[in-house]
C-alpha cells in the first residue's frame, strides 16, 4: 500500500505541476474570499480550502469539490493547488473546496476504509448546510484523481443529497474486487487491496461491495466524464470501460477520454486537452 500510495501521489504532483458566464446581474458587493483550513470535523486532517469568487450568489454560482488521491493512505489537498488556479482560469464563476480527509494507516490500522468515504460526505454535508453562508448555488461537481476520483464517485452515485451534477473523474478505480482480483500491475499487489478493505472480497463481500462505485449507478446518476491513459500501471483501463458501459446502460450522460500513450498522469498537450474536455462537459451539464 506503501508504493501505491507514493506512486500515486508522485503522479499527481507531475499531473497538476503542468499546466459563459449565466445571464443574471452580478452582485457587485460581494468580494471574493479564500478560507483556508476550514475544519468540518474535529480531527486535524478534517479540513478543506474554500475559494469563493467575487459578485457570486446563491442561486447562480455553481461549486466544484476536489478529492485529492494517494492511495487513500497518502496525499493532501496542497497536491491540487495548481489545479485550483487553472479552474479560477477557466471557471472563474464557480467557487471552489478543496478537501483533506483522514488517511488510512496499514502500520497502525487506524482510519481504515470507509474512514475516507465517511469524511467525504461529512466535508460535503457540511458545505451544504452552509450554502447560504457561503452564497453558492445547488449546482455541484465532484472532482477527483485516483482515490480521490473514487470517493468522489461514491459520494455522487451513492449520496441522494446534496445532489451532484457532474463527475470528473480522472483515473479513479470504479470497482474494489476488479482491483483485488484483476490488478493494473505489481505496484498495486491484491495484498494492499486487502490491507485497505480489511480483507478479501471472499471474506469481506459486503465492504466491497459498498466501496465499489460501479454498484451505484443508476438512471439518476450525475454526469460524468472520465480521463485515462491507457498505459497507467496503477489502475486499469478496464475500470473506466466498465464504470461507462454501466452508465450508458443506465441512460446516464457519459463520456470516456483515453490517452494510449499515457500512465497515471500526464503533461503537456495531453493535459490542455483534458482541462477543454472538463470545461466543455460541465458548460454542457451543469446547467
Amino acid at each position: 500500500m506503501k508504493n501505491f500510495a507514493l506512486l500515486i501521489n508522485f503522479a499527481l504532483i507531475i499531473f497538476f505541476s503542468s499546466c459563459k458566464k449565466e445571464d443574471s446581474p452580478i452582485n457587485t458587493s460581494v468580494t471574493a474570499e479564500t478560507k483556508s483550513n476550514v475544519a468540518y470535523g474535529t480531527d486535524p486532517r478534517q479540513v478543506m480550502d474554500i475559494y469563493l469568487p467575487a459578485g457570486r450568489s446563491s442561486s447562480t454560482t455553481k461549486l466544484i469539490i476536489m478529492i485529492h488521491g494517494g492511495g487513500w493512505s497518502e496525499g493532501d489537498k496542497s497536491d491540487f493547488n495548481s489545479y485550483v488556479d487553472t479552474i479560477k482560469r477557466r471557471l472563474p464563476d464557480y467557487a471552489i473546496v478543496n478537501i483533506n480527509y483522514r488517511l488510512a494507516n496499514a502500520s497502525s490500522s487506524s482510519n481504515p476504509f470507509p474512514t475516507q468515504e465517511n469524511d467525504v460526505k461529512s466535508a460535503f454535508d457540511f458545505v451544504n448546510n452552509n450554502r447560504a453562508r457561503y452564497l453558492i448555488s445547488d449546482k455541484w461537481v465532484a472532482l477527483g484523481a485516483s482515490a480521490g476520483a473514487h470517493l468522489a464517485m461514491l459520494q455522487a452515485y451513492k449520496q441522494a443529497t446534496p445532489k451532484i451534477k457532474a463527475v470528473v473523474n480522472f483515473f479513479g478505480p470504479s470497482d474494489m474486487v476488479a482491483m483485488h482480483n484483476n490488478p493494473a500491475s505489481v505496484f498495486v499487489p491484491p495484498s494492499s487491496i486487502v490491507t485497505l478493505l480489511q480483507g478479501t472480497p471472499t471474506t469481506n463481500p459486503t465492504l466491497y461491495q459498498s466501496s465499489s462505485p460501479i454498484n451505484f449507478v443508476s438512471a439518476t446518476s450525475a454526469a460524468t466524464i472520465t480521463f485515462h491513459g491507457s498505459q497507467d500501471l496503477l489502475v486499469r483501463l478496464s475500470q473506466q470501460t466498465a464504470l461507462h458501459a454501466r452508465l450508458s446502460t443506465s441512460g446516464v450522460t457519459q463520456q470516456l477520454v483515453t490517452y494510449p500513450t499515457e500512465g497515471h498522469g500526464w503533461v503537456g498537450a495531453n493535459l490542455v486537452n483534458s482541462f477543454d474536455g472538463m470545461q466543455s462537459f460541465l458548460a454542457a451539464n451543469v446547467l
